[in-house]
């Protein structure tokens, strides 16, 4: 090896690439070609395979009476020629040079001029594009720099709008949108979206506690949950299930029956050990589902179950098996029916399952009401959780929001465990998105299902929250009825 190394030490270098042109040039003029060439590593031969494959076609389309050293210079420009304006920008600055420095080595003058020549106009055509694009680039700079400006004095409710924005939580230095090009039906759900934004807005008055100030647990989503309820709220107004789709589409079953099937169901939940949730969109299913098929008073039981087991794979870690759903039916389902039924709900109702209930929004709420207080209250917890759960079994609730059932119900648990102080405040009003005259309906109706002024015969929430896991919320009742206040608000 000491011996090769030593070899091909004395060789000389030729000063220039030797092409085939050229090596036959030095051939035919009796010309001496090195016997040994230069040794290359292995590992270089596969980079260079492509400059040689691109150099026998560069050679293949260059004129043939072009001599050698002109036909280098060609093969050159063209190897940089995509860089031309950032690794060899040197051409365009020392033309000077590279022309004598080519006039040493390559012969007469005249066939530098046409090498510079033929490189001209490309740096002219590069410099030109590059000048466009930067004007390009200043004039959309501007152009962004002034819009607000222009849009401030061409629209006369930029303020009104940028106001709205705030209220709504979204920084000041966002750009304002004039126009919108979405569909009809996005636009109506944007429109939802900012009635419900201006409603609900995340700017704190000095009366209001902010109750997402709490960043340490990661459960809470602090950061996130303004944002998240205003989507909830706007999801709730599209889907819901229809009001009066007992008088419209079913001629089988009544109210009455569907109050029974979720009683039933609530006996259910507590047999298997179901979370609230569950409870909650079972029933919503069963009423979406019902808006718009008929169903035979024989299959309603069917149905119900058929629900609760698609909730239950949705919201529960360890889900009851389809054949202890048809167990509790005593068998009066098969499994088949069970999974046909299934698959026909899921498939109406497009698979979503991700609803806003009346649960969803009463967490909220009752972390609101809970915010002036020292300790929580696990009795006002526990007793707005009973009344809204009331609320299930009563087919005239569909045509209050589940937002709305919530805010009642928090307002009426506040008022039955303390008649002392008004149950509405600054804080509840703003994270609920309802005053208490908005609210009145909803509460005086919910009282009666407390005090059951109607002697409804469907006891199983009732007998589930006497126990006194549930601190007996049930037998809890306010010693002056909630009209009262609102009399004396009115007046």
């Amino acid at each position: 090896m000491k011996k090769e190394n030593k070899t091909a030490a004395k060789v000389e270098e030729p000063t220039a690439r030797i092409t085939r042109a050229r090596a036959k040039a030095l051939g035919s003029s009796g010309g001496i070609f090195p016997s040994s060439k230069p040794s290359f590593k292995q590992d270089q031969k596969h980079v260079l395979c492509s400059q040689f494959k691109r150099a026998a076609s560069d050679e293949n389309n260059a004129p043939t009476g072009a001599p050698a050293g002109i036909q280098h210079k060609r093969r050159a420009v063209l190897e940089d020629v995509t860089n031309i304006l950032c690794e060899n920008s040197h051409i365009n600055i020392h033309p000077t040079k590279i022309q004598t420095s080519k006039q040493a080595r390559r012969g007469p003058t005249k066939k530098k001029i046409e090498v510079v020549a033929d490189i001209s106009p490309m740096q002219e055509d590069a410099n030109t594009k590059l000048a466009e694009e930067l004007s390009k680039i200043r004039m959309v700079e501007s152009q962004e720099v002034t819009l607000p400006v222009k849009l401030e004095e061409q629209e006369p409710t930029e303020t009104s709008m940028s106001s709205s924005i705030r209220e709504c939580g979204l920084p000041d230095h966002m750009p304002l949108i004039v126009g919108s090009s979405k569909p009809a039906g996005l636009q109506s759900s944007q429109k939802k979206e900012d009635v419900v934004c201006k409603k609900s807005g995340t700017s704190n008055g000095p009366d209001i506690v902010d109750i997402d100030s709490n960043f340490k647990d990661p459960q809470d989503c602090s950061s996130y949950a303004p944002d998240i309820y205003s989507k909830l709220r706007v999801a709730e107004l599209d889907c819901r299930p229809s009001t009066n789709y007992m008088e419209k589409v079913q001629r089988d079953i009544t109210p009455s029956m569907r109050g029974i099937l979720i009683d039933w169901l609530v006996e259910v939940s507590e047999e298997y050990g179901l979370v609230p949730d569950t409870l909650y969109l079972t029933v919503n299913l069963i009423d979406r589902f019902l808006s718009q098929n008929y169903m035979e008073k024989t299959r309603l039981q069917l149905l119900g179950v058929t629900c609760m087991l698609i909730t239950s794979k949705y919201e529960e870690i360890s889900a009851p098996r389809v054949e202890e759903f048809c167990f509790i039916t005593d068998n009066t389902y098969t499994r088949g029916e069970v999974l046909k039924l299934e698959s026909h709900v899921l498939n109406f109702l497009h698979f979503q399952l991700s609803v806003p209930t009346t649960k969803t929004f009463l967490r909220r709420f009752i972390q609101a009401a809970q915010a002036s207080y020292k300790l929580p209250s696990i009795e006002l917890e526990l007793l707005a959780n009973y009344l809204a759960e009331l609320t299930l079994l009563e087919y005239s609730f569909l045509k209050f929001l589940p937002s709305l059932i919530a805010a009642a119900a928090v307002f009426l648990a506040r008022w039955t465990l303390n008649q002392s102080d008004h149950p509405w405040n600054p804080t509840l009003e703003h994270y609920t998105g309802y005053n208490a005259s908005e609210l009145k309906t909803t509460v005086l109706a919910l009282e009666d299902l407390q005090l059951n002024t109607k002697g409804c015969s469907l006891n199983a929430i009732r007998e589930k929250y006497k126990q006194q896991k549930f601190k007996c919320v049930a037998t809890m009742t306010s010693p002056q009825p909630v009209l009262s206040l609102f009399q004396n608000h009115d007046s």
